[in-house]
């Protein structure tokens, strides 16, 4: 039995090519508003780092009515590293946006998306985004999004996608260039003609397969999902399914809500088809099954693909410690790595062999550092470890094997070289070179995801800030050995106290700082990168001895070199293995795993042996 008058649709692409912008449009002009109403700018970003970093990270809902039929449109996180959030969205729709800069076209992201849309059988719409830009150039992107299609084995059916120009932030879109350029009519028509109402059992026991899972100060729990058959009604028994059949729980939906534009609003019944959120359940996690008390067993929930990065996660040991956060304890931080990784599939925590420590997996640094970046904002102060890869073993050949990353640079062309060179080094292969236009060339490599780790702030230094990279999980592949790392070692300091400007003027040609005059400073802490190789210890609160002979003249001005300052994901890129990163809510700072002078030279001694 069919369920009509709704569609529910994703709007996916790369990061940055205005989904969210789009969605702005499409409520304003669908009448979600009242004209006394004010909708911000990217009204579906509403968490802090969301608006700062101008990206989306976690998939958000929206509903509009247009011609008598309710829209359900989700809002999917573009960047690869949130690319768990975008599978289970792709359980909740019927169909597909695929939104695609009309200067950029395809990047690695669109290709993620599209594969796992046409995997699920979806007949995505294109949408070249963007066409008012100067050096947009629709016609190569269409060619470039065909191939892509055709790339990915699309069917005949799906190779034969509807597409529509647009520019998101003026709100409009049509067939042809040559066509008025009105309004977002043409999009509205396209989904309601293009996307199949859901074709789902009403009569069939309630059942619903959470894809989304999210705190409320009032509800508690909130869990949001596609009502895949029959029908729930306010504070009905319910049963939780794993996917391997057993019952988490059972309870009541104490309240059941549906979408209208940015709101969720309370509803008594609601059928096989809709997109809902529903609350009253204490255990219930992303992809259960919530139904009826004689719903058999589980709905099927499509497997997320595994973590491939792993940090630890530590109590912060400094000698600052506690003065600047106040959530310290392991216990604290154990209870909110364990409540992120219940909303959020993508990543995995366990405990780790170190005492007060957690293994925390995930898709990439990005991902964990916007989860480390929220917890110094709630007031957590902790210390992170090296990122690492994680590795598995060929259960044919028996062959150790890593996870690889398909690296998409654009880079101007005096730069390219210098790119290869470095990317070489780091394991990784050239597979394609063409021009892009504007003095440009796109390179594409495939490299093994240890030897992008580390490389962004070098990257950006060697392009003069021009260059920009793309990546995207490739795969498992054979283990290439060891791969270069940083070529520099560190300057530690060698005192407690504040640096002061004396010491550090006299310190300068020994490496770039990262330290001002005036910052606590401790023993084990890195204070700057060494020109040379090797680790060097200095004291950076040496004052300048005062005599009772005053000069004639002032004493020359001591012009320091601006340190260099370290963003939070930048330095933990940047640590090796025998140093941390320490995470407060008002600083970022490097460190030495091992405080100690003496404590550091036996591990680097039986590190050593152990090598030998």
């Amino acid at each position: 039995m069919s369920v009509p008058n709704i569609r529910n649709i994703a709007i996916i692409a790369h990061v940055d090519h205005g989904k969210t912008t789009l969605v702005d449009q499409l409520l304003r002009q669908s009448g979600a508003f009242a004209a006394h109403q004010a909708l911000t700018e990217r009204a579906l970003d509403r968490n802090d780092l969301e608006k700062e970093r101008g990206i989306t990270i976690l998939a958000k809902v929206a509903s509009v009515v247009w011609k008598d039929t309710r829209i359900n449109i989700v809002d999917t996180p573009g960047h690869a590293d949130f690319g768990g959030e975008v599978e289970r969205i792709l359980n909740m729709v019927d169909g597909a946006v695929i939104l695609v800069d009309a200067a950029e076209g395809v990047l690695p992201q669109t290709k993620f998306v599209l594969g796992k849309a046409l995997a699920r059988g979806l007949k995505p719409m294109v949408v070249v985004n963007k066409i008012d830009r100067g050096d947009a150039r629709p016609d190569d992107v269409h060619n470039e999004i065909f191939d892509l299609f055709a790339a990915l084995d699309a069917t005949e059916e799906q190779l034969d996608f509807p597409m529509l120009f647009a520019s998101g932030r003026q709100g409009w879109a049509v067939k042809s260039l040559d066509d008025p350029r009105e309004n977002l009519n043409p999009l509205f028509d396209l989904i309601l003609s293009h996307v199949a109402a859901p074709a789902l059992d009403v009569a069939a026991p309630f059942g619903m397969v959470a894809s989304i899972l999210e705190s409320d100060l009032f509800l508690g729990r909130v869990l949001t999902g596609r009502v895949e058959q029959g029908r729930a009604t306010l504070n009905m028994p319910v049963k939780v399914y794993r996917l391997d059949g057993t019952v988490v729980e059972t309870g009541r939906l104490t309240k059941l809500l549906s979408f209208r534009g940015l709101e969720r609003v309370a509803v008594d019944e609601v059928s096989a088809g809709d997109i809902i959120a529903v609350a009253g359940l204490t255990d219930a996690t992303v992809p259960e099954t919530i139904g009826s008390p004689d719903l058999p067993g589980p709905l099927p929930a499509t497997p997320i693909d595994p973590p491939t990065l792993a940090m630890t996660f530590r109590i912060n040991d400094s000698p600052l410690a506690g003065r600047e956060g106040k959530k310290v304890t392991s216990r604290q931080i154990r209870e909110r790595l364990y409540r992120e990784a219940e909303g959020n599939v993508a990543i995995l925590v366990a405990d780790s062999s170190e005492t007060d420590a957690f293994e925390v997996s995930g898709r990439g640094e990005l991902q964990l550092g916007v989860l480390i970046e929220q917890m110094r904002r709630e007031g957590f102060e902790l210390t992170i470890g090296r990122p690492r890869v994680l590795t598995r073993r060929n259960e044919e050949t028996g062959e150790r094997e890593e996870p690889y990353e398909e690296a998409l640079i654009d880079v101007d062309e005096p730069y390219a070289g210098a790119v290869v060179d470095k990317m070489s080094r780091r394991k990784g292969e050239l597979s394609d070179i063409r021009p892009s236009g504007g003095g440009k060339q796109r390179l594409t490599f495939r490299i093994p995801s240890r030897g992008l780790i580390g490389y962004h702030g070098e990257f950006l230094t060697d392009t003069r800030g021009t260059g920009v990279m793309n990546r995207l999980f490739a795969g498992y592949g054979p283990w290439k050995g060891n791969i270069e790392g940083r070529r520099n070692g560190a300057l530690i300091s060698s005192a407690d106290g504040e640096a002061v400007q004396y010491a550090l003027f006299a310190l300068q040609d020994r490496g770039a700082m990262f330290v001002s005059p005036g910052e606590k400073v401790y023993v084990g802490m890195i204070l700057g990168e060494h020109s040379r190789e090797n680790d060097l210890d200095i004291n950076p609160i040496k004052e300048k001895k005062l005599t009772n002979i005053r000069a004639a003249g002032k004493d020359e001005a001591l012009l320091l070199v601006p340190p260099r300052k370290m963003s939070l994901e930048q330095a933990i890129a940047y640590v090796e293995d025998d140093e941390l990163v320490e995470v407060t809510p008002s600083a970022v700072r490097l460190r030495k795993k091992h405080l100690d002078p003496n404590a550091r030279k036996r591990a680097d001694r039986k590190g050593d042996e152990d090598a030998a």
